[in-house]
């Protein structure tokens, strides 16, 4: 007789997979009726629920019901409308399918033999996304989770490209082995930082370089750097420019630091996981200038393109040295087929790879090219009209131009003794309604409110409550 061993996970699902799409589908019609921020201190949800596994094992109904119950009401909702805070990650229905069947077929794609289909569909996959956001063909792109992980990759190749031998040697021990440096501005997202620590740098060699009026890095100032670095016999090893720089949404001038990583021979990284893919409009390519240049470049599709938490594309020009700085392949794990496939465990510290391609390439065909460049360009109208609403209200400013869907703004009390402290106060006054959640940053001592409209629930109609909430908040705070 023959044996049908997942007939077990086949009947579970036939039994118990429509609660959990009905689960899903309540979720979205009713999410307005959750507060987007939950109003609850830390532990809450540990102390609710048991702190032993069952013994045995329990109904599945239950476990549906302890979620709907203490799970839910108390995760804040990133697909909330009213999410505006960080850059949102939204997930699409095709997104949340498309995650989905990559659980059921459960693939591991760390050599091509492992998963031929997972790792030919990624190569697809981002082949589409390279043409899409009009990046050169040199470019190698590959996924990784985070932009934190892709950026540590990027750098970590940046360092093999020096010929430091110190794949073999390491770096600990070394009387031969210089000192290298980073530069970077202040503006710069503290992944950069991290993976500078990892890498073995040293928070000591990284330079933050001096910013413009417009908050981005000033390229007379880089080049100032690097001739000091070598005059004292440290080698610049890399740049990283950014492309919507977290706190603000700068802009560094790529095509200048392109023309002096060149000419000195520096690895240039991009991070534009934010912006990067408003690189599909044609009035956003003025920002990507000299973007060929660079080494490599880090873009993230779960930030703006609704694609669901977790996925980052490193986009590497010379991904031979990448290999080098990464591949080990023990006996267990060759192949026939290693000479003609790309093994992807070979190019990242990562083993196992899982199929995080599907869910893109749903997203991709769903909406096509003409379709998410409408749902992008109808996020920086939004992101406009709500700054122009700050801008005419005299008890608010802007605080910085709105160069993609992220508005930097602040209240400007008159008669206030501390400006700072009543923003803030603002801010956790606007959030504790539960119909909104921004957040902030601060820059040069000032505090600074951001409210970003690049989920995929944004609206028109929704940037109207904002702004209204926003409006009322401030009156009664005022008044308080």
């Amino acid at each position: 007789m023959k044996s049908k061993p997942n007939n077990e996970t086949a009947n579970f699902l036939d039994k118990e997979f429509e609660k959990a799409v009905k689960i899903a589908s309540d979720y979205f019609n009713n999410i307005n009726e959750y507060d987007v921020l939950p109003k609850i201190s830390p532990g809450m949800v540990k102390n609710a629920l048991p702190h032993s596994i069952p013994e045995a094992g329990e109904n599945f109904d239950s476990i549906l019901e302890d979620m709907k119950e203490i799970i839910i009401p108390n995760l804040t909702h990133w697909n909330h409308p009213g999410f505006m805070a960080y850059f949102n990650s939204s997930s699409s229905g095709p997104g949340i399918i498309g995650e989905f069947l990559s659980a059921v077929f459960n693939t591991n794609h760390m050599v091509w033999k492992s998963s031929p289909a997972s790792a030919e569909l990624e190569e697809v996959t981002l082949g589409w996304f390279r043409e899409l956001i009009g990046f050169d063909n040199s470019f190698y792109p590959i996924i990784y989770d985070t932009a934190s992980v892709s950026t540590m990759h990027a750098l970590a190749a940046a360092r093999e490209n020096l010929n430091l031998d110190i794949r073999k040697e390491g770096i600990f021990g070394r009387q031969d082995l210089p000192a290298i440096a980073l530069y970077c501005t202040e503006h710069t997202h503290s992944s950069i930082e991290k993976a500078a620590i990892h890498l073995g740098v040293g928070l000591k060699h990284i330079r933050k370089i001096e910013c413009d009026e417009n908050y981005s890095m000033n390229p007379k100032k880089l080049e100032e750097a690097i001739n000091n670095d070598i005059a004292e016999n440290i080698i610049p090893f890399a740049v990283v420019a950014t492309i919507g720089t977290t706190s603000l949404t700068s802009i560094d001038p790529v095509n200048k630091i392109a023309d002096i990583c060149n000419f000195y021979n520096v690895w240039l990284h991009v991070d534009a996981a934010y912006a990067g893919v408003t690189a599909m409009l044609p009035e956003f390519r003025k920002y990507f200038a000299g973007i060929e240049k660079a080494s490599s470049i880090v873009v993230n599709p779960h930030k703006w393109m609704f694609t669901p938490i977790d996925i980052s594309v490193l986009f590497i020009k010379d991904r031979d040295t990448l290999k080098n700085a990464f591949s080990l392949v023990p006996e267990y794990l060759k192949t026939s087929e290693d000479d003609t496939a790309i093994n992807l465990m070979d190019y990242g510290i990562q083993l196992g790879r899982r199929f995080r391609a599907l869910k893109f390439w749903f997203v991709m065909r769903y909406y096509g090219k003409s379709g998410l460049q409408k749902i992008i360009s109808d996020h920086v109208k939004i992101a406009k009209t709500f700054a122009k609403g700050i801008a005419s209200n005299s008890n608010l400013e802007l605080f910085y131009d709105v160069n993609f869907a992220t508005v930097c703004w602040r209240a400007i009390p008159q008669n206030c003794e501390d400006v700072n402290v009543f923003n803030k106060n603002l801010m956790e006054k606007i959030n504790s309604t539960g119909k909104f959640f921004f957040s902030h940053t601060v820059i040069n001592g000032v505090y600074v409110i951001r409210t970003v409209f690049s989920s995929y629930y944004h609206t028109k109609e929704e940037a109207t409550k904002a702004l209204e909430i926003v409006k009322k908040s401030y009156s009664e705070l005022i008044n308080s």
